[in-house]
C-alpha cells in the first residue's frame, strides 16, 4: 500500500522545532508490488491535495525509518527560503555520513542569493551536495535514488519509478523534515528534534541579475536568423482534423488515478528525446503496457481510443503525455473523469475528452472492442453529449463533452497550432 505523509510547518510564534505541529496522511490508494511510498509535506498542504480522509496517520508512526537520501528543491514547488531553513538547521551540525543531502536550487537567482546571504556556505559545510537549478531528480534526471531506499523529497510528486529508480520508496517533504532527518539518518518527527527554531527573516538585499536577461529581438532580426537542429530535433508532426466518424479500437483500458508519468514517463533514458517525438513516442504508456507502442503501430498509427477511470491524466503538465499518444493515433480518451491540465492538453493536440454519462459503462468497455461515433463533428458543436457504439458487444453508451466554442474548433481543425497557424495566415 502506498501512503502520503503529512507533515506541519512551524505555527507562528513557536519558538522550538519540539512544537513542531506533526500530521501524517496518506493518500493515493494505490497498491504498487507491496513498497510504501510516502508523501511528508507541510501543514497547509492539507487544503490543497486531494487525499482519502479515512487514512490519516501521525508524523510518528513511521518515525525511526531509515533514510538514504534527503532531497531539497527542484524547479516546482520551494522557494529561497525552503533552502534558507534547511540551511540555519543543519548550520554547524553534520548530515548522516550515509545520507546523500541533495540541493536541487529552483533558479539561478536562488543559487546567486544562496551564496550572497551565506547561507550555502552552511549547506556545504554541513555534507550538502549542489546540484545546478533546474528539475533533475524530480523527472529523474540525475540524483537517482537506491532501490527500495527511502528518498526524502521536497517535490511535488512521487508516482513510482518517476525519480529513475524502478522501486524506488519517494517520501514527499517539507524543508524542515529533510534536514532533520538528514541530521538523524532516520525519519525524524521534528518535534523530537531538541534545537531552537531557525530565526528567518526574509533578506532586504535579494540581488537580482537583470544582466542575465536578454531582449527580444526585432523583426528583422528575427527573420535573419537561421534555426540549428541537430538530428534528435525533429518537427512536430502533423496534427490531421476530426473526421466525421471516429472509428477504431480500445487499444489501452486503464484504472482510476493513471498519472501523466504513466502516459509518458520521465527520466533520463526518455527526456532526451523531448524534441523528437517519432522517438519518444515508444515510450507511450510503457509503464502500464510495455507491448502498447508496439500494438500502436502494428494498427498502423491508425484513430483508436483509449478509457480510464477517475482522474486520468493527473499529475505533472506535460505536453508530451498528449504528443506521444497522438502521434500514435489516439483521438478520443473516454474516462469517468479528467485532471483539470490534462483535460486541456488533450484538445490543445486535437483529442477528445468524453466522460461517461453513467459511470458504470467503464465496467462494460474491454480492451480491443471496436468503438464508433458517427457524424461526431456536427454533434460536439450543436450538443454535449454523443453516442458509441461498441460494435464488438452490440452496445450503445452516452458520453459528454465540456468543451467551448473554442476548443471545439481545435479539435475540429486537430490542434491549437493549426487554428493559430490558419488565422495567421
Amino acid at each position: 500500500m502506498r501512503e502520503i505523509v503529512l507533515t506541519g510547518i512551524k505555527p507562528s510564534g513557536t519558538p522550538h522545532l519540539g512544537n513542531y505541529f506533526g500530521m501524517i496522511k496518506p493518500a493515493l490508494d494505490l497498491v504498487d508490488e507491496g513498497q510504501a511510498l510516502y508523501f511528508i509535506a507541510d501543514y497547509h498542504a492539507l487544503t490543497t491535495v486531494k487525499i482519502p480522509e479515512n487514512l490519516n496517520r501521525q508524523v510518528y508512526e513511521v518515525a525511526g525509518r531509515e533514510i538514504y537520501q534527503s532531497y531539497i528543491g527542484s524547479s516546482a514547488n520551494p522557494g529561497f527560503r525552503d533552502f534558507a531553513i534547511a540551511a540555519l538547521i543543519v548550520a554547524d551540525r553534520q548530515v548522516v555520513d550515509r545520507v546523500s543531502l541533495d540541493i536541487n536550487p529552483t533558479s539561478r537567482q536562488i543559487l546567486e542569493n544562496l551564496v550572497h546571504l551565506g547561507y550555502l556556505e552552511k549547506l556545504i559545510h554541513a555534507g550538502a551536495r549542489i546540484h545546478q537549478p533546474g528539475c533533475n531528480g524530480c523527472i529523474g534526471m540525475g540524483q537517482a535514488p537506491a532501490t527500495g531506499k527511502i528518498s526524502l523529497r521536497t517535490v511535488p510528486r512521487n508516482f513510482p519509478g518517476r525519480s529513475g529508480t524502478k522501486g524506488d520508496q519517494v517520501y514527499l517533504c517539507s524543508p524542515e523534515t529533510a534536514a532533520v532527518s538528514a541530521l538523524m539518518g532516520v525519519i525524524t518527527d521534528p518535534r523530537q528534534f531538541d534545537a531552537p527554531y531557525p530565526e528567518y527573516t526574509e533578506s532586504r538585499s535579494i540581488k537580482i541579475n537583470t544582466d542575465m536577461l536578454v531582449p527580444p529581438l526585432t523583426p528583422d532580426e528575427r527573420t535573419a536568423i537561421e534555426l540549428e537542429k541537430g538530428p534528435n530535433i525533429q518537427p512536430l508532426p502533423d496534427f490531421t482534423p476530426l473526421p466525421e466518424t471516429l472509428r477504431g479500437p480500445v487499444l489501452l483500458k486503464m484504472g482510476d488515478n493513471v498519472s501523466t508519468d504513466e502516459i509518458m514517463p520521465a527520466g533520463n533514458r526518455i527526456l532526451p528525446f523531448r524534441s523528437n517525438i517519432p522517438e519518444i513516442s515508444k515510450f507511450t504508456f510503457s509503464r502500464i503496457d510495455e507491448s502498447f507502442y508496439d500494438r500502436a503501430v502494428a494498427f498502423g498509427k491508425e484513430d483508436f481510443f483509449v478509457v480510464g477511470g477517475d482522474n486520468y491524466g493527473q499529475g505533472s503538465s506535460r505536453e508530451h503525455a498528449v504528443l506521444g499518444p497522438r502521434y500514435l493515433g489516439l483521438r478520443a480518451v473516454i474516462a469517468k473523469s479528467f485532471a483539470r491540465i490534462h483535460w486541456q492538453n488533450l484538445i490543445n493536440f486535437g483529442m477528445l475528452p468524453l466522460t461517461f454519462k453513467t459511470p458504470g459503462d467503464w465496467e462494460d468497455i474491454d480492451q480491443d472492442d471496436l468503438l464508433t461515433i458517427d457524424d461526431i463533428r456536427n454533434i460536439i458543436q450543436k450538443g454535449k453529449t454523443l453516442t458509441v457504439i461498441n460494435e464488438t458487444k452490440k452496445r450503445d453508451y452516452r458520453v459528454d463533452h465540456a468543451l467551448s466554442r473554442r476548443q471545439v474548433e481545435m479539435v475540429l481543425q486537430g490542434s491549437l497550432i493549426t487554428v493559430i497557424r490558419k488565422k495567421s495566415g
